[in-house]
């Protein structure tokens, strides 16, 4: 079975994100009405923000789901979109002074909308998933090239249905031979494909031409499949004139986008925490000092990004001079540790400092743990890979901590690198969120050390 019905899907998403912005601007609209001011030009912001809406989502594409399936990839793509209209609604308001519209309404609108749509999209997803599952809404795929190549392919296409690709044939490299060129083009005609999968590994440039050309005139996407196998986030196709090469970067290089935002998102948040969370501040330093000798806070050198040391604070945990003997790490029934400090450890409450590190820049939210040189150079020794997480900032927390927990010797510290390694390759704002409700799970049930 075989029904089309991605006509209709770019429409329908474009018009749904317009009624989903319109039902953030109407709450945010009730809620600083009701709460805050209701002196606001609200029909002029209205009509602003629809028509810089339309026109960053027509520039952007936004709307455009593409195949496979990744709803992180897509949820990206609009937070940009989402900037760029930021940027432009700010531009007029502030910079022409046309409006005078409150900072509550924007907030509550921005983040409303952003909201709306991780929950619209998760929607469209899952419906596209399951009619795809199901047969419908299907691409036809016709494979030619190398056999294994194809092979792997085709394997793909099977194990992910919700790709919603449908094999219709496969053209090897020794039928190419035995065809006539016309026969071949013929053939493809036939078979009325969608997408042509080209695995090469030693086909003819001409021909590689040929089926381009075919692509072309006859409305159908030609896709090229090397041989290679990666496991590389940061393979990208680099042009130069007619020349495509496939580059790996060393470095995970960040977008603008991913770099404005979790930056910003460090510092709202960090503020938020440390002035809500003044009374407990006070709190947890009173009872430090009152529970053994020594000052409430604690500080040591880390390393950090791109190998610049810092200082890092936490409230202490431990009794004064705990490593006059030289750097340790710490274990369950650890002496060094006071009874009060195995409390601020189990519920991850002794970090809540190092919120003032996230606001200096020094560190981020979410990011790998930092260490100290004199287990840096050890884990480097046993784990050249941990260089790279050198070259991101250090966090408060991190999937390492939340998923495998500290560590009590040097072989711990190198299983849990590899969580800090999945998390380099997968930067963005939902496994940073996902990250920091763990967290809390965490110091809610105890289980931090």
């Amino acid at each position: 079975m075989s029904i089309r019905y991605s006509k209709f899907l770019q429409p329908v998403t474009f018009i749904s994100d317009l009624i989903v912005l319109n039902i953030a601007l109407q709450c945010a609209h009730s809620l600083v009405f009701k709460y805050y001011s209701s002196e606001i030009q609200s029909v002029n912001f209205v009509l602003l923000v629809n028509l810089v809406w339309v026109s960053v989502s027509t520039i952007t594409k936004n709307y455009t789901i593409s195949r496979p399936l990744v709803l992180k990839d897509n949820l990206n793509r609009f937070l940009s979109s989402l900037l760029y209209h930021l940027l432009v609604v700010l531009g007029v308001i502030y910079f022409f002074r046309l409006y005078e519209v409150s900072r509550w309404e924007m907030f509550f609108t921005y983040s409303l909308f952003f909201f709306f749509i991780i929950i619209q999209r998760s929607i469209i997803f899952f419906i596209l998933d399951y009619i795809r599952k199901k047969g419908y809404n299907r691409r036809h795929v016709l494979v030619i090239g190398d056999q294994d190549i194809a092979n792997r392919l085709i394997r793909s296409f099977s194990k992910h249905p919700e790709y919603g690709y449908y094999f219709t044939d496969f053209i090897s490299e020794d039928m190419i031979k035995d065809f006539p060129e016309q026969a071949l083009m013929e053939k493809l005609v036939s078979k009325s494909p969608d997408e042509v999968f080209v695995c090469y590994k030693y086909l003819h440039p001409l021909l590689l031409q040929k089926l381009v050309d075919f692509g072309e005139q006859n409305a159908v996407k030609i896709k090229l499949v090397s041989d290679l196998i990666l496991n590389n986030n940061y393979a990208s196709i680099v042009n130069y004139e007619n020349l495509p090469v496939i580059q790996l970067s060393a470095n995970p290089e960040l977008s603008f986008k991913v770099i404005f935002f979790k930056r910003s998102f460090d510092i709202v948040f960090s503020l938020s925490v440390m002035i809500v969370g003044l009374p407990v501040f006070l709190l947890l330093m009173l009872i430090t000092r009152m529970t053994s000798k020594g000052p409430a806070f604690y500080k040591q050198e880390r390393i950090g990004k791109n190998h610049k040391p810092f200082t890092i604070y936490k409230f202490r945990s431990m009794y004064i001079n705990a490593e006059k003997a030289g750097p340790q790490l710490s274990s369950d029934r650890d002496p060094r540790i006071t009874g009060w400090g195995r409390i601020l450890r189990k519920s991850r409450l002794d970090e809540l400092p190092q919120f003032w590190n996230v606001l200096k820049g020094e560190m981020s939210v979410v990011g790998p743990r930092p260490e100290r040189q004199h287990f840096i150079e050890q884990l480097i020794e046993k784990s050249p890979s941990y260089r790279k997480l050198l070259r991101i900032k250090p966090g408060l927390t991190s999937i390492g901590q939340v998923s495998y927990g500290y560590a009590e010797n040097l072989d711990q510290m190198h299983s849990r690198i590899r969580y800090d390694l999945i998390y380099l390759n997968n930067i963005n704002f939902n496994s940073d969120m996902g990250i920091i409700l763990k967290t809390i799970r965490v110091m809610v049930q105890l289980k931090g050390k």
